[in-house]
């Protein structure tokens, strides 16, 4: 993976491959993006906007990146900032608490044509949203992609032990939304 990525940031370098070397990260990436932005905004259209925009922005800083961390890990922490200024936006447009967001969010949920109260997922979905949005962030990243939490802290530039904190904190309320649902 690492090769791979090492060798499509050297031909994005180079002018005459620098458009097929992009099309190929956008393939190798925009499924588990799309999945992890999806998860934080909920609704697929919003996802869709929200991924476009991290690759609008991959595109411009691609040229920059020093290759300080992976790609993976670069991408996901545009993702990531992209799915809370999008948050904040939707926030703002509404002047609505960020209580109002999140039954917003659990709403959305609720009204997708396969919405299925007594399935496990619906009730998961559900209880994620519930979470306050750092939570909610870490437990996606660490449930769904399993991401290491070395990767995280350099996404979120927060510490391993707090991290695991989040997590630990955020499957309780889960485990204790999902007994009441």
């Amino acid at each position: 993976m690492q090769n791979d990525d090492t060798l499509l940031l050297y031909e994005f370098r180079e002018s005459a491959t620098k458009e097929r070397a992009f099309t190929a990260i956008v393939k190798k990436y925009q499924e588990k993006l799309y999945w992890h932005i999806r998860r934080m905004v909920i609704n697929h259209e919003d996802a869709n906007d929200v991924l476009q925009n991290v690759f609008i922005k991959a595109w411009k800083g691609l040229e920059n990146f020093r290759e300080d961390s992976q790609l993976y890990t670069w991408l996901y922490r545009i993702a990531t900032n992209e799915c809370l200024t999008f948050l904040e936006q939707q926030k703002k447009k509404g002047t609505l608490s960020f209580n109002e967001i999140e039954s917003g969010l659990s709403n959305k949920i609720k009204a997708d044509e396969n919405f299925n109260a007594n399935q496990l997922v619906w009730k998961l979905q559900l209880a994620i949203q519930q979470l306050p949005e750092k939570q909610r962030l870490v437990f996606n990243l660490r449930y769904f992609d399993e991401m290491p939490y070395e990767e995280m802290s350099k996404i979120l530039a927060t510490s391993e032990g707090a991290l695991k904190a989040s997590y630990h904190h955020a499957a309780k309320k889960i485990e204790a939304v999902i007994k009441n649902l």
